[in-house]
Order: structure tokens, then C-alpha cells, then sequence
């Protein structure tokens, strides 16, 4: 392994100093950089063209400019830009506004897509599944910008409209409860009398909650209170335990919702401290979650300790995180007052000037990454449902996992322990490219909202024929391109022990 991981950053090394040089020449040949100062009047025109020409060695040629860039490289040293600027302090700004932009979507749509993928390969040609292809063909054939341009008019400005007075009209609520039984129906594996049954409590079920939440305006003022994070908790733990250990044994089930009533007690008990904390705290909590509960699950798992243990940490820290969320929530009123009624916004990565606690602050960046996440989401959802779900279909009609039934294992089992490991190689491959792909940020999603993020800063380099900002954003996304791709070989031997890295 340490033979294999040297000898690939070796090589990796050679392809990245290659292509810099490539991408530096053809930067730097893509125009002409004085351009915008040629076209000036006035007696300024000279000097300011010879202050550019010295700042970005233009009187020298290219090659020696290429290695005169190469050695301040090595030493720490990306310059500065056709304006003077530290490209340094530019790429640690479009970096973390890309990073805030694109890593929540990518997470958001592997974890969904997968989740969705599998299912719909569980249920082949049943009418999950069915709906489930058209649907992500059609999310997949979508133009990003069209998307971008349709969240802006509806879930921005209409729903900030709404949210003056937010009554849900009884159409609304019909025709959610007519698709929250489809969807209801649709998942449920049974007869006709069971689908009927599912679809008729879906519908029932969505048409109480939504006619509630109308009634009791809690748009305008959300959150999920102790009650309603005691019944999430609860059903987290019990989804959480059928997940991993099946409810045939009680022992996991038992740490599990022990992990769940300690997160709601401390939830209100820990109110002084979560009145205004700060990510260090948050960060030192969380962790504190992951020890107490690791301990619950070792208490009370017998002698099925390792899945209880990752019973009680998963249910532990989605309790944790519904907490999050639901003081998030309690400052929405003040947050949408400050930001006269539009909370969801269109443009920029936070509101100028906002000045808020944690919990409002939040919120501002919750609000402005809402829409980008969602455009980004609905593209990359496809693309992982599709291949999770034809990767599945491959694997559960291979010899083993016919061998595993025939052992007498239990479906969840043959599912999670044997077909999901190994269905998850291609998407592996996939999530290397996407995370690597990410880090060079979003091009159209940031320029259609705004962000200053890499994307613009390559695209701004790139117009201004200025091989600064241009090289910082290649070292930056080669870089990336190179670990991801090595990490996805290194998983590849975890998920398949038949692959082995020499």
C-alpha cells in the first residue's frame, strides 16, 4: 500500500508540473493583458500599462515567466495578480465560498441518491421505480441555468411572498395529500388491499400535518419543539437499529433509544450553552455525543456491542443535529424581520452587514446556500440514483448473494452486508470525480447567483488573460483531482478484499 500510494505521487507529480506548463502557455498566449489600458486617454495610459508590464513580467518571455512563476511556487509564493492583488488571499476566499457552495449539495445528492437508487432496485418495475427513472431522467436533462432561474422565481420570490401570510390553500393541501399517497403506495411492497391502505394513510397523514401547520402559521414562526424532537429521536433510533441489526435482537434497539432520550433531556438541559455558542463548542458537543453514546452502545449492547455502538452514535448525532436545527428555527422570526420578509435569498453568499448571533447568522448563510444546493442537487441526483440503482441490479443477481439467501440470511442482511458493499465500487469511482470536480467550483451556479467562488476566479483569469488566478485554481483542482482519485483506489480495496493495491 505505501509502495503503491509513493509511486502514484511520484507520477502524479510529473502529470501536474506537465500540465502546468501547458495551462500557463496557453493562458498567457490567450490574448493580449493590456488590452483595457491600450483604449485609456489621458497622459496615465503609458504609466499604468508600465506598471502592468513590470508587475506581470511581461518584457520577459515565456518560458523564463513560467519558471520564474514555478520557483515562487515552490516557495509559498502565487504572486499577485494583473491588479496587484494577493492571489493567495483570492483563492483562500473563492476556495471557501466554493467549498460552502458545492460540498453540502454533492454530500446531499450522493447520500440521497444512493438511498433512492436502492430502493428503486429493490422495488425493480414497480411504480417506485418507474417513477423514480423518469424522474431523474428528467432532472438530468434539465439546463443547470433554466433550473437556477426557476428556483429564483418560485422558491425565492413566491415562497417570500407567501411567507406574509402563510395559509396553505385546501388545492395545495389535496394535491400534496394525493402525491404523499402515491409516494406512500409506491414504496410499500404488498397486495393491492396493503398499497391501498399505504396510499390511504399517506394522504390522511399529509393532509392533517399540512392543515396543522396552516392553521398554526408555523411558517411564520417554525420549529420542532421537545415534543417533536422526542418523536424524531425515537423513530431515528428504531430506523436506525431495523437498519443496521434488525428489531429481532433488543439490545441495540435499547442503546439506540437511550442515545435518543439522553439527546432530547440534554437538549433542554444544555439550553444556557446553546443560547449563543460557537462552532468550537458545537465541534467540542458533537464529539461529546460520539463518546457518551460509543459508551451506551457498549453498556447495553451484549453481545452485539459493534452494532449497537454504531446504532447509538448515528442516532445520537441526528438527534444532535435535529437540536441544531431546531435552534436554528426559533430565530427564524427575528432573522426574517431584519431581512424584511425575504429570507430566502437570490444572490451572494450572506446578507451586507448582517450582524447577528450564531443561530441568526446561520440562518443568513442557510438562506443564501438554499437555492444553489437545490439546483445542484436536482442535476447530481440523477446521476447517482441511475448508478446506484444499476449497480445494485448487478449485484444482487450474482452468484453470492444467491449463495447468502440460500443460507437462510435475512433480506436486510443480504442487502447491507453483501450487495450494498460491493454495489458501491462504480459509485466509488463516481463520487472521486464529483468531489475532486467540485473543489473547481460551479462555473454557471456561481455566476447565476452570484458567488465569488473558484469558478469565478478561473473565469475571471481566464478574461483577463492573467495566468496568476488562472494557476492558482489549477494547482488547486489538479490537486484535488490526484487525491480523490487515489483515496478511491485505496476504498476500492476496503469494499473488495479481492483487490489488492501493490
Amino acid at each position: 500500500m505505501i509502495a503503491f500510494i509513493a509511486r502514484r505521487l511520484i507520477v502524479s507529480f510529473f502529470v501536474l508540473l506537465a500540465a502546468t506548463m501547458v495551462i500557463y502557455a496557453l493562458t498567457a498566449l490567450a490574448g493580449d493583458p493590456l488590452e483595457d489600458l491600450r483604449e485609456l486617454p489621458g497622459p496615465d495610459r503609458d504609466r499604468k500599462i508600465a506598471d502592468r508590464v513590470e508587475r506581470m513580467n511581461l518584457d520577459v518571455p515565456l518560458p523564463l515567466r513560467y519558471l520564474s512563476w514555478l520557483g515562487n511556487l515552490f516557495r509559498g509564493d502565487l504572486g499577485v495578480n494583473r491588479d496587484g492583488q494577493d492571489v493567495s488571499v483570492l483563492l483562500g476566499n473563492a476556495l471557501s465560498a466554493t467549498l460552502q457552495l458545492v460540498v453540502a449539495a454533492t454530500v446531499l445528492a450522493v447520500v440521497i441518491g444512493v438511498i433512492v437508487g436502492i430502493v428503486s432496485a429493490l422495488r425493480q418495475y414497480s411504480a417506485f421505480d418507474y417513477s423514480v427513472t423518469f424522474t431523474a431522467f428528467v432532472c438530468f436533462s434539465l439546463p443547470l441555468f433554466w433550473v437556477a432561474v426557476m428556483l429564483k422565481q418560485y422558491i425565492a420570490i413566491e415562497f417570500n411572498d407567501w411567507l406574509r401570510d402563510p395559509v396553505i390553500s385546501p388545492t395545495v393541501i389535496a394535491v400534496a395529500s394525493l402525491v404523499g399517497g402515491l409516494i406512500w403506495a409506491a414504496v410499500l411492497v404488498g397486495g393491492r388491499r396493503a398499497r391501498l391502505a399505504a396510499f390511504a394513510l399517506g394522504a390522511a397523514a399529509t393532509a392533517v400535518t399540512l392543515t396543522l401547520l396552516s392553521v398554526t402559521r408555523w411558517f411564520a414562526d417554525p420549529g420542532i419543539g421537545v415534543i417533536g424532537l422526542a418523536v424524531l429521536a425515537g423513530g431515528t433510533a428504531v430506523g436506525v437499529t431495523a437498519l443496521i441489526s434488525g428489531l429481532r435482537y433488543r439490545d441495540p434497539l435499547y442503546a439506540a433509544l437511550s442515545a435518543a432520550g439522553i439527546g432530547v433531556i440534554l437538549s433542554q438541559v444544555l439550553d444556557p450553552v446553546l443560547a449563543d455558542p460557537s462552532w468550537l463548542e458545537i465541534i467540542g458537543l458533537a464529539l461529546l455525543t460520539v463518546a457518551v453514546c460509543a459508551g451506551l452502545g457498549y453498556a447495553l449492547g451484549g453481545l452485539l456491542r459493534r452494532q449497537a455502538i454504531l446504532a447509538a452514535v448515528l442516532t445520537g448525532l441526528v438527534t444532535a443535529g435535529l437540536t441544531f436545527l431546531d435552534r436554528m428555527l426559533r430565530g427564524f422570526a427575528d432573522y426574517s424581520d431584519y431581512v424584511r420578509g425575504r429570507p430566502i435569498a437570490t444572490i451572494g453568499s450572506s446578507t451586507p452587514n448582517f450582524k447577528g448571533d450564531f443561530w441568526q447568522t446561520n440562518l443568513d448563510v442557510a438562506g443564501h446556500l438554499l437555492l444553489p444546493t437545490m439546483a445542484l442537487i436536482l442535476i447530481s441526483l440523477a446521476t447517482y440514483t441511475r448508478y446506484s440503482r444499476s449497480s445494485m441490479l448487478e449485484v444482487m443477481n450474482l452468484d453470492y448473494v444467491r449463495t447468502a439467501r440460500a443460507k437462510g440470511l435475512p433480506e436486510r442482511t443480504v442487502v447491507t452486508k453483501h450487495a450494498f458493499r460491493n454495489g458501491m465500487i462504480p459509485i466509488t469511482t463516481l463520487m472521486a470525480f464529483d468531489f475532486a470536480g467540485v473543489i473547481g467550483g460551479a462555473i454557471v451556479t456561481e455566476n447565476v447567483f452570484g458567488w465569488q467562488g473558484m469558478g469565478s476566479l478561473f473565469l475571471r483569469g481566464l478574461q483577463q488573460v492573467d495566468p496568476a488566478p488562472v494557476m492558482a485554481f489549477f494547482i488547486v483542482s489538479g490537486s484535488a483531482i490526484v487525491l480523490f482519485n487515489m483515496l478511491a483506489d485505496i476504498i476500492y480495496a476496503y469494499l473488495d478484499p479481492r483487490i489488492r493495491l501493490s
